[in-house]
Parts: C-alpha cells; sequence; structure tokens
C-alpha cells in the first residue's frame, strides 16, 4: 500500500470526506469538508468516488512526500504548490513519482485549499466517515489535525494516470460567494424588521475566532425582541444564530447539535460550500431569498457537478 509522508503538517492540516449525517441525537455533527464541492471535484479529477477521503489544509499548506508515489490533484483555494520545486496548477490531475514532495505555502485566494489521491487516503471509519471530528478527538487519522511524522496510507487504486482538467467556463459557476444567500430561521418571526433591515443591509466581518464549529461575524449588533427567551433544540448546519450580545454566529460543519440561541436566518445548502472558504476578516453580506429559490440554486448546482462535462480528459 502507498503511503503519504508528512514533513511539515501545515497550519491546520485534517482528513475529511463528506462528513457523517444522521448522528445529530448522539451529539456528533456532520463534520466533513468545509467546502465539499472542491472534495467532489478533487476527488473527481484523480477517478475516485466523490465521497472519498483526503486532505483538507487551511490558510496554509504542508509538505508530503510520496515514498512510492501517487497520482494527485488539488481544489479549492491556491496554495501556490510546487512538486520538487516545479509549480503545480490547481484544478488538473498530475502524478508525482516515487520520492518526490508537494510543498503547498499559504492561500492566495480563500481559507482551505484539498489535496486528492488516487485511491483516497484509508483510515479507520468512524460512524461510517473517514472525516475527523478535532472537536470530539474522533475519525480522521487519531482524531486530530496532522503533525510532522505521520505516515498515512493510501488505498489501492487500479486506474491508470489520466490528466485531467476541470472543463472551461465551470469554475466560475462554482467560486465562492461574499453574498451569502439566507432563508428564514426557525425564530426569525422573533426578531423586529429594523433588525432583519440592518442584518441584510450591513457588511459583517468574520472575526479570528472563526473555526470549523463556527464563524464570529463583526458588524452591527443584530437585537431580538424584548422576552426572546427559548429552550435549548436541535440546530442545523449553516443556522444563524444570534446571541445576547447581537454578534451573529454562522453554525459549521462541527457545530454543537443543540442551542438556546434565537436563529435569524439559515445559510442556503448551495451556499454553505462558500462558507467553508471564508478566512478571518473577510467582509460578507447576506441576502434573504425564498425556499423556492434556496431549491432551485441547490438543483442547479447538483446537475453542474453531475454533468459529464465537469471534467475533461
Amino acid at each position: 500500500m502507498k503511503a503519504i509522508e508528512v514533513q511539515a503538517p501545515g497550519l491546520f492540516t485534517t482528513v475529511q470526506d463528506l462528513g457523517r449525517e444522521g448522528f445529530g441525537p448522539l451529539g456528533v455533527s456532520p463534520s466533513g469538508a468545509a467546502d465539499p464541492i472542491s472534495l467532489r471535484v478533487g476527488n473527481r479529477l484523480v477517478g475516485n468516488p466523490e465521497d472519498a477521503a483526503a486532505l483538507e489544509m487551511t490558510l496554509l499548506g504542508g509538505a508530503f512526500l510520496f515514498p512510492d508515489g501517487a497520482v494527485l490533484a488539488f481544489s479549492g483555494s491556491d496554495f501556490g504548490a510546487t512538486l520538487d520545486n516545479v509549480s503545480v496548477d490547481p484544478w488538473m490531475s498530475f502524478e508525482a513519482r516515487p520520492g518526490q514532495t508537494l510543498r503547498l505555502g499559504p492561500t492566495r485566494s480563500g481559507a482551505r485549499s484539498y489535496l486528492c489521491v488516487q485511491g483516497g487516503i484509508a483510515v479507520e471509519p468512524f460512524l461510517g466517515s473517514a472525516s475527523t471530528h478535532t472537536l470530539s478527538g474522533l475519525g480522521g487519522f487519531e482524531g486530530r489535525s496532522l503533525r510532522k511524522g505521520d505516515v498515512l496510507s493510501i488505498a489501492t487504486a487500479s486506474q491508470p494516470y489520466r490528466i485531467r482538467t476541470v472543463a472551461p467556463g465551470i469554475l466560475p459557476r462554482l467560486s465562492p460567494r461574499k453574498i451569502l444567500r439566507c432563508t428564514p430561521g426557525p425564530q426569525s418571526e422573533w426578531f423586529p424588521e429594523s433588525s432583519h433591515q440592518l442584518f441584510y443591509n450591513s457588511t459583517y466581518r468574520v472575526a479570528e475566532e472563526s473555526n470549523r464549529m463556527g464563524l464570529r461575524l463583526e458588524g452591527p449588533s443584530v437585537l431580538v425582541s424584548s422576552g426572546g427567551h427559548m429552550i435549548t433544540e436541535g440546530v442545523s448546519l449553516g443556522a444563524i444564530q444570534v446571541p445576547g450580545g447581537g454578534s451573529p454566529i454562522i453554525l459549521f460543519v462541527e457545530q454543537q447539535t443543540t442551542g438556546g440561541y434565537p436563529k435569524i436566518a439559515n445559510v442556503i445548502s448551495a451556499d454553505l460550500p462558500s462558507v467553508g472558504q471564508l478566512r478571518p476578516r473577510d467582509e460578507i453580506h447576506f441576502e434573504r431569498v425564498t425556499w423556492e429559490v434556496a431549491q432551485s440554486r441547490l438543483q442547479e448546482q447538483e446537475e453542474l457537478l453531475a454533468s459529464h462535462e465537469l471534467v475533461q480528459e
């Protein structure tokens, strides 16, 4: 079995697939890739199933030695990758020969880059998924982010190496958005119209304290009507909750499964991958849309990802 030797882990690199659904009642959030579109496309570039496990790098990439070689692709944000000091482009497959080292630097665009390897990363599944759940220390590679000296196994792949690229004109249609579309949250009626106007007409900045659990936002405070007390309830991915201080938080892939703060809105499913590419200090806006629009945008996105024209050989 081929392997990846971690020479430098980067800032925060974990094994992720498309996550584990259905375990909220057990207190386990889905985890999985923060930008699932990039993971799915990257896996297609190397001939993997879309849900194969890959490496998710955050803000700063690592250095990885391939003693037996591998077929690779990286997707998502551009981290300025080089293979033995020769630049390689994102969004296309390439081959690392035995003994070559791939190095990735600081991000040049968004927050996360995905290193996909033909065959996928081989780790023991936890609740049916290879994703690292860092809050609980379960899944992925020993339940944690990677460290220097770690050795990861690559699952066996039988496909021959082929150069695959994303078709011209497709990437702009999948690029991350800074205007996040939202539908009403479960407690949206608890907020006066003035709070809704403020929320949707303001600019918010992603705070430094943001992580895979949630993105804290800096900007105008959104206040709930007086007496807005609630019992703790289940929360969903992309819910925008408003604690007592009025600063919104976008709950993300490792969010707590229950919460007692009112939710003014919920980021639509089609825009959740964009949340995964937000960096600290990025500025964003929110746009209110209908349920019909949310469903239509997701359907369009899924049709594009399923298209045979997405990847070219």
